[in-house]
């Protein structure tokens, strides 16, 4: 049964394969995208109920400016509505949200939904969920080296004194413990720049579910598998 579970407490997942679950069913890829927000939302809620603690997602990465206008300006579109969701679903469930990335290239509207989501939410005791937007593993790092670099320059740090502790609370999850599980659906093996220095110990579980048909049921397996796993102190195993 689910309770003799030991739960992961952070999860991280790389939403994969919206695109391509609308293109198999004759549809646009924007639909697939729409589906894939409305997934999010059953997941957070379900994550919840199992007694994960934190979540955290990949919803836009740094070269996902790449794709078509087109494409990036629905994602854009998605992103303001969902902002709006995401807002009610956390006053009704109690979640608190921040959002990870360089926010700097994102739209100003869209700053300040996010500015208030996580201003509104930030006391709330429930789900811990952090959207991944314009984020992209080394941008964050080098980011966190800046901030550093600026310290040291400015003599309030010394080289002596930077550790693993003092970069780790540069970085955009600075108070989030890093990530048990990461899970990537569509059949993708491969973390595309995601949470690099976060997911130095972190068990890693592949299906081929497309994100759109993600559900509790296949995030129950996730976790039965991240059960089997034989995991030691430090990350290290027999």
């Amino acid at each position: 049964m689910m309770e003799e579970l030991k739960m992961p407490r952070h999860v991280a997942i790389i939403l994969d394969g919206n695109g391509r679950w609308a293109k198999a069913k004759g549809m646009p890829r924007n639909y697939g995208h729409v589906q894939g927000a409305k997934t999010v939302e059953v997941i957070c809620e379900e994550a919840y109920k199992m007694g994960i603690q934190y979540l955290t997602v990949y919803a836009f990465s740094t070269e996902n400016w790449n794709r078509p206008q087109d494409e990036v300006d629905a994602l854009m579109k998605l992103l303001r509505n969902y902002m709006k969701t995401c807002l009610k679903t956390a006053e009704k469930n109690r979640m608190c949200v921040r959002v990870l990335g360089e926010k700097a290239r994102l739209a100003p509207d869209i700053r300040t939904r996010i500015e208030e989501l996580e201003e509104a939410t930030k006391h709330n005791d429930g789900l811990h969920f952090q959207i991944a937007i314009n984020y992209g593993g080394r941008d964050e790092i080098v980011r966190a080296v800046r901030k550093m670099a600026k310290e040291v320059a400015a003599g309030s740090l010394t080289p002596d004194d930077i550790s693993e502790e003092s970069l780790s609370g540069l970085l955009d999850t600075a108070g989030v413990p890093d990530p048990d599980l990461l899970i990537r659906t569509c059949n993708e093996q491969r973390i595309s720049n995601f949470l690099l220095w976060q997911l130095a110990y972190t068990e890693f579980y592949f299906t081929e579910v497309a994100w759109p048909d993600f559900t509790k049921e296949e995030l129950r397996k996730a976790v039965e598998a991240y059960n089997h796993r034989n995991r030691r102190y430090g990350g290290l195993s027999d």
